[in-house]
């Protein structure tokens, strides 16, 4: 019997109806005392290429930000307890809201398999419990809980789903990726991290991986983790909330490993990048999105997907990557394309599509 296809059928996306960005750049320069560092953020907020970021965090009570009277963080910075109720609540919320936009959400009695990827919360009961719960599925469902991956936690999830349909010609997959970014604003009056913190904001994306020849063929999984990397990005669980660091060395270590022949390869199937068609990349920020067009040295426009997610949602980890393969699915055919992500290693982590 020959080994099935996967195929991404369908993917729906949700983001919350709050818009932090301009509210996050207001409270962020006040933090910084030195006026050249003012000067500085208020330079890069502007290239970040970043229009919007939405968050679950209620409006303060006169229906401002999370950082006005009444807000989340009106009174200082909750601690990560307060954090992961906020999280237990609203993360399936805003997952179930994805699956409900899925050009034709499933059967709750037709998925066979649950892959749920997060990296900004804790619960137990875990998420991928409370999701089930929510959505209906049947308990004897089989669940697998992708945590604190990082960026690429989307691509492990959709992997996952990859070798299970593969196995199991008849499973139906349902893969869910769900960021609450927006709960861990840090206290913090250095340049860094808070240009760190400018990029982020909230998402969920769900999908469908079966074995129906519809949406995109899922093909070649690759991955890699560049040496002497590990201290570029790290996410800590603190008091208040999980702290991001984020090098300002990463867009230039990923250009320069884009630019080895061998990484190179291995990300195009042995191909030029100029025979990939179609490009989903994690918009994991403007300079991550610029050193892989160069490192590539693939067209300017060749990005425009991934680029059109950061400026529309910011970078919502794990599940900007499945918003940028919805993006896909909504175009022209695509005979050979590649999916990619960064995160946490530093790795990368991706696969090859195509349309049905």
């Amino acid at each position: 019997m020959p080994i099935p296809t996967p195929h991404i059928n369908g993917i729906g996306a949700a983001t919350p109806d709050h818009d932090i960005h301009h509210a996050f750049i207001g409270w962020a320069a006040e933090q910084l005392s030195d006026p050249r560092e003012r000067g500085v953020f208020a330079r890069m907020a502007e290239r970040a290429g970043i229009d919007h970021r939405w968050s679950v965090l209620p409006r303060g009570a006169d229906g401002g930000s999370p950082i006005n009277p009444g807000g989340f963080y009106a009174r200082g910075m909750p601690p990560t307890s307060a954090r992961m109720q906020l999280y237990a609540n609203a993360a399936p919320r805003l997952a179930v809201q994805a699956v409900a936009n899925l050009p034709e959400p499933p059967d709750p009695a037709d998925v066979t398999h649950l892959v749920v990827a997060s990296c900004t919360g804790f619960t137990a009961p875990g998420l991928d419990q409370l999701i089930a719960r929510e959505l209906g599925l049947d308990g004897s469902i089989e669940r697998t809980l992708v945590g604190f991956m990082g960026c690429y936690g989307a691509v492990t999830a959709l992997r996952n789903a990859y070798h299970i349909v593969r196995s199991e010609p008849g499973a139906r997959v349902l893969v869910i990726s769900a960021e609450l970014s927006t709960l861990h604003l840090q206290p913090d009056d250095t340049l860094e991290p808070l240009l760190a913190m400018l990029l982020f904001g909230d998402g969920a994306a769900a999908a469908v991986v079966s074995a129906e020849p519809e949406g995109l063929a899922m093909d070649r999984q690759f991955a890699a983790t560049l040496p002497e990397s590990e201290e570029l990005i790290q996410w800590h669980v603190g008091d208040t909330g999980f702290a991001m660091h984020l090098s300002g060395e990463v867009p230039g270590r990923i250009g320069e490993a884009l630019a080895s022949p061998e990484f190179r390869s291995a990300v195009c199937n042995g191909t030029s990048p100029d025979a990939v068609d179609s490009w989903a990349v994690h918009g994991g920020g403007r300079s991550i999105l610029d050193a892989v067009e160069k490192g590539l040295g693939i067209a300017p426009d060749a990005l425009a997907i991934s680029r059109a997610i950061l400026r529309e949602k910011g970078n919502m980890s794990s599940a900007t990557l499945m918003f940028a393969l919805e993006r896909v699915l909504q175009g022209r055919p695509v005979e050979q394309g590649v999916a990619i992500a960064f995160g946490p290693g530093l790795a990368a982590e991706g696969f090859g599509y195509r349309s049905a």
